[in-house]
Parts: structure tokens; C-alpha cells; sequence
């Protein structure tokens, strides 16, 4: 697909009102309806819009516009510029520029995201909160020239980063974390289904339909034995 026009309707309208093209020809030439183009020159479309030259901006030559009068089958092309701009060089990102009233928060941050997040690389932090890796050893050592009054805050929170930033450092470093496999311990907590249940009463009135538990067979003979040995030992006393 080709380039269109500067401001295409306005181009449109003055292609409408100064030249004897077809709606196809302007529609084809500014990326517009051809239905729109109508609408243009019925005034129901681009009210109030004053049409742009395209010969005087250097869109358009006056030999393209006389060839497509000429011949309704001819589709309009873009006059090549005569100034050709240089091409933009892709500059590096730098570190991240911090206002001068939040720079003195700095250490701070760094302290929040060395306890809460010790996954992070230096080079993460750097990014986050733009220091140097200097001053994050000198926070993590505690040996920064402010270390005794520092507390940690949320570099959110302070403004030197927004959340999608941070969490997408902390899940770009929780992929690179090795994966720790599960070691056997000796102790294991009870599941839930034994913790949670409810302890089993005695009911008074006991359900027949359940199977009784077996009972040891009894030996009437040796029951009887020690009955009689009970009677002689009361007759002797």
C-alpha cells in the first residue's frame, strides 16, 4: 500500500474544487472512500475545511494531474521529494534519568528491592532505579555514607519506576533462577481431610444395621471349672 497525501481530505477537497478528476482517481490518490469524495464535493463531507494545494507543497506535479484529466484509467502517484531526510540512527537507552528531587530517595529504593526482591541482578536494579553499581554495594554492605538513617521504600511509591516495570524485572528474574528441586524431610504435616474431621462419637442407640464386631469365642467348659472352683474355696471357708 502506498503513501497518501499530507492531510488527505484537505488535499481531497481542493483536488474536488480545481481539477476535473473522477471521485476514484482523488479517492485512490488520498486513501479515501470514493463515497466520501462524493460527499466532498456534495458539501456533506470536510465542511469548513479549506483545501491544500498539492502542486505548491510538492505532493503533486501539474503534468500527473493533466495525464489523469486526460485519462480516467490513470491513478495518481506522489511527486518524490527532493529533500531526502537522513536516517535516524537507533541511539542506546541510557540509564534511567531521575528528577534532581527524587535522587536523595534513591538509596532507599535500593534497600526496599535488595530485602524484598534479592532475586534481582545489580544491572535490574540499576534500570529500575537508575544508580550505579557502586551504590547499590555500598547499601548492600552497609557501608553507604548514609546507611544509618536509611529506610526502605517502595520505589513505586517514590516515583523512580512504574509497577509494570518492576514486575516485569522480577518475573524476567524469577526465570533465570535455577529450579530448585524438592528435597525428603523427615516430618510431613497431617493432610487437611484428618485434621478436619469431626471426632467420632459414642451414640447411645447403636445402629443393627451395621456388622457387630467379632468377639472372641467363649470356652463354656473353663467357665464352669472356675465356678466350681470358686464354690469349693467359699464351702471350705
Amino acid at each position: 500500500m502506498s503513501q497518501g497525501p499530507l492531510m488527505p481530505k484537505a488535499t481531497a477537497v481542493w483536488l474536488v474544487e480545481n481539477t476535473s478528476l473522477s471521485f476514484d482517481q482523488i479517492a485512490d490518490f488520498c486513501k479515501l472512500h470514493p463515497l466520501e469524495v462524493k460527499g466532498i464535493a456534495d458539501g456533506e463531507v470536510a465542511a469548513g475545511i479549506k483545501g491544500l494545494d498539492p502542486i505548491t507543497t510538492g505532493q503533486l506535479t501539474r503534468e500527473e494531474i493533466e495525464k489523469a484529466q486526460e485519462n480516467p484509467n490513470h491513478r495518481l502517484r506522489l511527486a518524490e521529494s527532493r529533500v531526502k531526510l537522513p536516517e535516524q540512527k537507533r541511539v542506546k537507552k541510557g540509564p534511567r534519568y531521575t528528577p534532581v528531587s527524587r535522587r536523595h530517595d534513591r538509596p532507599n529504593a535500593i534497600l526496599w528491592l535488595v530485602r524484598n526482591h534479592p532475586e534481582l541482578k545489580d544491572a535490574q536494579i540499576m534500570r529500575l532505579v537508575g544508580t550505579t553499581k557502586t551504590t547499590i554495594q555500598q547499601v548492600r554492605d552497609r557501608t553507604h555514607w548514609n546507611s544509618a538513617s536509611l529506610t526502605p521504600m517502595d520505589p513505586v511509591t517514590l516515583g523512580l519506576c512504574s509497577q509494570i516495570d518492576l514486575d516485569f524485572e522480577v518475573q524476567r528474574a524469577a526465570k533465570d533462577r535455577p529450579q530448585v528441586e524438592p528435597q525428603e524431610y523427615g516430618g510431613t504435616l497431617m493432610p487437611a481431610e484428618v485434621t478436619t474431621a469431626e471426632p467420632t462419637r459414642d451414640e447411645p442407640f447403636a445402629d443393627m444395621s451395621r456388622p457387630k464386631p467379632q468377639e472372641d469365642d467363649i470356652d463354656v467348659n473353663s467357665v464352669f471349672a472356675k465356678l466350681k472352683q470358686l464354690k469349693r474355696s467359699d464351702d471350705e471357708e
